[in-house]
């Protein structure tokens, strides 16, 4: 036969074509995952990047009067200070439309006539205490209106009295006061102090509306101690709940949340080593941890924690800032667990304390005697000298480190370190837990426990399908198991949750029964099979003897169910879960691994059975006959010819379930607690990787840690799957070169 060149180079050229197609689509495949781990690992890179400390502006201030003290507002457009001679000074930082840099764009007298300043005192919510020499006081706070005029931003400067206009005495008696601290919310106002007749005294302003409207309040005067001297430190929790007092190494805390005692709570001293002193302290936002300077250069971070017969303060972290100077002053930020420490000679160090992280360190002030704020934000800081210097501070991830992701964390409030996952909570004051290990695990355990359900009953299945089953009959069977992979996740995950989850609860004795009547059951029916009489058997069709098990299987379910309140009242006292729970003390939840298990298991026997089953089942014919004719039982052949050869193929078929149940969403998400904890019990919950992601990517805030760390549970989601997918193909590989001499 005679084929024309027309025809044959019509054909390499179709040859061509689809080479080069088929070579492309690889290649796109090949370059999407690329491109996918690419933006996961740019989106993800921020969050382990150190902090940045830039200059933004230079204010020179020609006022010869001393400040007192410095801030700046939320957009690092206004400075301020506050000077001796008790007026307040707004300029501006960076020019606009409306305002030149360096700008004098307010000045206000804050005292009255024969007044004078003996110390100011800023808060961390900035607030300001002007402490006059006459024992009384005038609390102030900067606010900054923002209004924008042809999309340029402008800010104006005012001053807001929250507790009005008028000093307070802080001493019914209208004592001096030498040293004092403050705290105070929308409904309450606290002073704690020490006059100069050495009382310990506690003032409570209680407003009688609310003090951001209303500057009308009654006050309560309460003494503390008599004949109290020589305290070095003196801080009230923003919760106003407690006072922390430092004297002679020692620290004394007193409950100030009695309207009618204020009651000693606690002492304890914070130095291991007697050569050294207390030379800074202050408290971390949140009301919780205490943060101890000293003169060998470190910073202790200790806070109340739950021991066996009470709750006692305990030493949690030490931070070393410096290996030659004291700490002299530590600045903590108003909403983060993040602090700056300060050393004589002028050495910043700035550090985060969940993570444990040192994130900057650097020269930035002259001496510890420059005046030094954070701003309301944290992103910026001023500092005055001869100027006001304005900073610019990088620092939106402090609480992300790698061993904050993978490491065993102690967390405030909580009575040792452990892995937590915790991103949000309805309080400002809130400690974020970034910890990937319990939704790792739970990923880990879901799919442990669907491929525990899945992998026998698939590969089973498979075997007795491929080379046992009648023709007529596999014809039927394998099509309809290869269906069930159609069906959508997120119908199993609905069925799981409402439907399986309760009836696994109500009749938990029988899913244990079923475990032992399933296989007891379809063995005796196998031998009673086996011992019928062989005319009987020739009445059926060879393609419905396997149907005979069906009704038997069937009857063993039902009795299960049936026996369950039975076995639940003689061996469990009714009620098998409050069993479980109150005498063998396991946790139980009603969306459990089990639950998960059995659904997800559903989900992955098709794609399991599906390969297995045709790796079986392509076995080339002269193996099996080979075999068989050497003398062989079919079981034999099976076990040692059929299934080696098939081996790499049962594998793959093995880790794509494996991949499938990793990376499952729907069905984890719906039948399962959502709860991250780290526990194998198969009466527990759990929370996935994926499930986490679809959960909480919907309220993240972009750009946040938040945002960001859910990318990075996508990237170890991603890696996972890409490490079983390589270790199935290696192996698939290594079985391939074995058994390919068959």
């Amino acid at each position: 036969m005679t084929i024309s060149a027309r025809t044959v180079d019509a054909r390499q050229i179709k040859n061509t074509l689809a080479r080069w197609f088929i070579s492309a689509g690889g290649v796109s495949v090949l370059f999407t995952l690329v491109l996918i781990f690419m933006y996961l690992v740019y989106v993800v890179k921020p969050v382990f990047e150190s902090a940045t400390i830039e200059p933004v502006a230079s204010i020179p201030v020609t006022i010869t009067s001393k400040a007192l003290a410095v801030g700046v507002d939320e957009q690092k457009q206004v400075a301020f200070h506050i000077t001796d001679d008790g007026n307040i000074n707004f300029y501006q930082a960076q020019t606009n439309e409306h305002h030149q840099a360096n700008e004098l764009l307010l000045t206000q007298t804050l005292l009255a006539d024969g007044e004078v300043i003996k110390e100011v005192f800023a808060t961390n919510i900035n607030q300001y205490i002007i402490l006059l020499t006459n024992g009384s006081v005038r609390v102030i706070q900067p606010t900054f209106k923002v209004s924008f005029v042809v999309d340029e931003r402008t800010v104006t400067p005012t001053i807001f009295y929250p507790l009005g206009e008028d000093a307070i005495y802080l001493d019914e008696d209208e004592a001096v006061i030498e040293q004092f601290s403050f705290a105070m919310n929308e409904e309450r106002a606290v002073f704690v102090a020490l006059t100069k007749d050495q009382r310990l005294i506690k003032t409570s302003l209680i407003a009688e509306d609310d003090f951001n409207f209303d500057s009308e309040f009654s006050a309560e005067y309460q003494t503390i101690a008599t004949d109290y001297s020589a305290i070095s430190h003196l801080a009230i929790t923003p919760d106003l709940l407690m006072a922390v007092i430092v004297k002679e190494n020692d620290v004394s805390i007193f409950d100030l949340g009695d309207e009618w005692d204020v009651a000693l709570y606690a002492e304890f001293n914070p130095l291991y080593n007697t050569s050294t002193n207390i030379t800074s302290m202050a408290l971390l936002s949140g009301s919780s941890s205490i943060l101890f300077g000293t003169s060998d250069g470190k910073v202790l971070q200790w806070f109340e924690v739950a021991g066996e017969n009470s709750r006692k303060y305990q030493q949690i972290r030490s931070f070393n800032a410096s290996d030659t100077e004291s700490i002299t002053k530590i600045y903590p930020e108003t909403f983060r667990k993040s602090f700056y420490a300060v050393t004589p000679n002028g050495d910043v160090g700035v550090y985060y304390t969940t993570s444990e992280a040192m994130l900057w360190q650097g020269k930035l002030l002259a001496s510890d005697q420059q005046l030094f704020a954070i701003a309301p934000r944290a992103n910026g800081l001023v500092i005055s000298s001869d100027r006001l210097e304005v900073l610019d501070v990088e620092n939106e991830h402090p609480e992300v480190t790698w061993s904050a992701i993978w490491q065993e964390v102690w967390y405030e409030g909580y009575p040792e370190p452990a892995y937590i996952w915790q991103s949000t909570s309805g309080s400002d004051d809130f400690e974020s837990k970034f910890s990937l290990m319990p939704i790792s695990f739970g990923t880990l355990k879901a799919a442990l426990y669907a491929m525990l359900f899945a992998v026998p009953i698939a590969i089973s299945a498979a075997i007795y399908t491929a080379y046992f089953m009648p023709a007529a009959m596999r014809k039927t069977v394998k099509p309809t198991i290869e269906l069930m992979e159609a069906l959508p996740t997120v119908i199993l995950g609905f069925l799981a949750g409402l439907w399986l989850a309760p009836l696994l609860e109500a009749y938990l004795p029988a899913v244990f029964l079923l475990i032992i009547l399933l296989p007891v059951t379809t063995c005796l029916t196998a031998f009673a099979w086996f011992n019928t009489p062989k005319a009987i058997k020739l009445m059926l069709p060879e393609s419905f003897a396997p149907l005979i098990l069906l009704p038997f299987l069937i009857l063993a379910g039902y009795l299960s169910f049936e026996l369950s309140p039975l076995l639940e009242d003689v061996f469990f006292g009714g009620d098998m879960r409050q069993y479980i729970t109150n005498d063998l003390g396991i946790n139980f939840d009603q969306r459990n691994a089990l639950v998960v298990g059995i659904a997800m298991g559903f989900a992955v026997i098709p794609t399991i059975f599906s390969m297995t089953e045709d790796a079986i089942f392509s076995v080339p014919k002269h193996l099996t006959s080979g075999s068989l004719a050497l003398g062989a039982t079919q079981w034999q052949t099976l076990v040692k010819v059929v299934l080696l050869t098939a081996s790499p193929g049962i594998f793959s078929a093995v880790m794509m379930g494996l991949g499938r149940a990793v990376g499952e969403t729907m069905i984890v998400l719906m039948a399962t607690g959502n709860t991250p904890v780290i526990d194998w019990s198969i009466f527990q919950g759990m929370r996935t990787l994926s499930a986490n992601i679809a959960v909480e990517m919907p309220e993240s805030e972009v750009g946040s840690s938040h945002y960001r760390i859910l990318f990075l549970a996508a990237f170890v989601l991603f890696v996972f799957t890409f490490i079983f997918n390589t270790l199935a193909e290696f192996v698939r590989q290594r079985l391939r070169e074995k058994y390919s001499s068959l």
